[in-house]
Order: structure tokens, then C-alpha cells, then sequence
């Protein structure tokens, strides 16, 4: 069998594994807490982070990804479970070229169970996975009745594919995630969504400068300084945009709320 294949979600048959109490109970608050992201005037970067995350911590993946194409149906890398996952990412866009952009591109699930296989057919996308230590890859478009938005890559150290159950669930989370980006389409111009995408990308710029500007500051990871700028706009009921517009221009303390907030201490 070729160790990249495109997965067909069009049948009705692939069912998930009811009998196994946990793991339906998983899937059940996998939705519930990407749709707890969804309040008005939602933040489309932390909704987006949340679907990776909550994807990673349910299905039999290591890391994730998110692309979502830009005005110009470019793709941009918005979200991602870690600096690797995100160097592998930008290989990949940079390139033009691999499982990612593949998906995008023709709309379908494409499962690589060997990325090392591929290198032929990707090889950008290949050296880059295998120096980050992923060995497999499924890409699910972010998709609604015709038209892409981008794609979710899920990314695993060991060779294998992901079972049928597991890419149900995976392209029914991106789903959601999807129908609430267009969710007032209907409502509004197609200008609207397009604004609001870009402004998605324009947000994951200044994301990155704030948590360049944490690393600076004494926060040496970048994975956790994006964990303490999440968790101050959770607390403070801001969003991700504005904490890092305030973390760059200095006014806000993201590490002396964190600080305060392991001490006890309020603001």
C-alpha cells in the first residue's frame, strides 16, 4: 500500500468505538470545549489553537498544526502545538509543496503513514518533518461545501496512519471550527469573512513579537510564553491580539500577572 493515500470521509459507515466509555466521553468534551471557545465575538487564534490541542490530547498524534490561506489564498501558518511543529510548517509553505499544501488544495484528507518514503515526492517537507523527528502526518481541510479555508495537520513520531474512527473525529472537529469561522456568511459580505481571516493572520504576527519580546524578558521557551500571554487574555477576558498588541508596546505585564497569580496574590 502506498504510504500516502487520500481518505474519503463520504460514506456514512465509519462509525466511532461506543462501547469504550472513556474515550466517548473524551470525544464529548473534545467538542464541548472547542464549542466553549465559540462566545461572541470569539478569538479565531485561540479557537483555532484549541482545535490542535484538544485533537493532539484525544487521537493518536504527537503534535499539530494549523494553515489557513490569507486574502490572497496563500497559506499562513496560525496555530501550532510547539516551535517544532511550526519550522516544519513554514518549510512546508515555503516550499509550495507537501501533504499540507496537497490538502488544501483538493479539499480531501490525505494520510502519509511514512513521511521518510515521500521524500521524493515532498522533499522540502520531508528533510524538515524528519529533523523534527515526525515520521507521519494527517492533513484534514478546514472545509465547508466547497470552499477551503485551510488545512490541520497532525503530526506523530512513529510511522503509522490514523485509524478511520480517529480521522472521523479529527475532520468533525476541524468542521466545527470551520462552520464557525463562515457561520454568518449568510448574514453579512463575503469581504467580512475574508476581513476577518486577515485579521487572524495579522494577529498571529503580533502573537509571535510578544512572545519574542517574553523570550527577551527572561521567558526562554516560546511555547511558554504563548501559554502566559493565553492565560492572561483568559483571565483578564481579553483577546490574544490585544494582550500581545500590550505586551509589544509595554503595557502589559503578562509575567507579573503570572507571577501574582502563583503567589495568590491578586492584581
Amino acid at each position: 500500500m502506498h504510504p500516502a493515500r487520500e481518505v474519503n470521509l463520504a460514506h456514512q459507515g465509519i462509525g466511532l468505538d461506543m462501547a469504550t466509555m472513556p474515550r466517548e466521553q473524551r470525544i464529548n468534551e473534545a467538542f464541548v470545549t472547542l464549542a466553549d471557545t465559540l462566545i461572541a465575538d470569539y478569538d479565531v487564534i485561540d479557537m483555532l489553537h484549541t482545535l490542535i490541542e484538544v485533537c493532539v490530547n484525544l487521537l493518536e498524534v504527537d503534535a499539530g498544526g494549523l494553515l489557513l490561506a490569507d486574502e490572497n489564498a496563500e497559506l499562513q501558518l496560525v496555530a501550532s502545538t510547539s516551535e517544532q511543529v511550526g519550522l516544519v510548517e513554514v518549510m512546508q509553505v515555503d516550499a509550495g509543496i507537501g501533504p499540507c499544501v496537497e490538502c488544501y488544495r483538493s479539499g480531501r484528507a490525505l494520510s502519509v503513514s511514512d513521511i521518510d518514503a515521500e521524500r521524493a515526492r515532498w522533499p522540502e517537507f520531508s528533510a524538515a518533518a524528519h529533523s523534527q523527528g515526525f515520521r507521519a502526518v494527517h492533513a484534514t481541510p478546514l472545509r465547508l461545501r466547497g470552499q477551503v479555508l485551510g488545512a490541520m495537520n497532525l503530526f506523530s513520531a512513529k510511522p503509522g496512519a490514523l485509524n478511520d474512527p480517529d480521522i472521523a473525529v479529527a475532520q468533525a472537529l476541524a468542521d466545527v471550527a470551520t462552520i464557525s469561522i463562515l457561520q454568518e456568511r449568510t448574514a453579512r459580505e463575503s469581504t467580512i469573512v475574508t476581513e476577518q481571516l486577515q485579521r487572524a493572520l495579522e494577529s498571529r504576527v503580533l502573537i509571535e513579537q510578544a512572545k519574542g519580546v517574553l523570550a527577551a524578558m527572561g521567558m526562554t521557551d516560546v511555547d511558554e510564553a504563548f501559554v502566559a500571554l493565553r492565560n492572561h487574555a483568559r483571565r483578564n477576558n481579553l483577546s490574544l491580539r490585544t494582550v500581545a498588541e500590550g505586551v509589544t508596546n509595554r503595557t502589559i505585564d503578562v509575567l507579573g500577572d503570572a507571577v501574582r497569580v502563583r503567589s495568590g496574590k491578586t492584581a
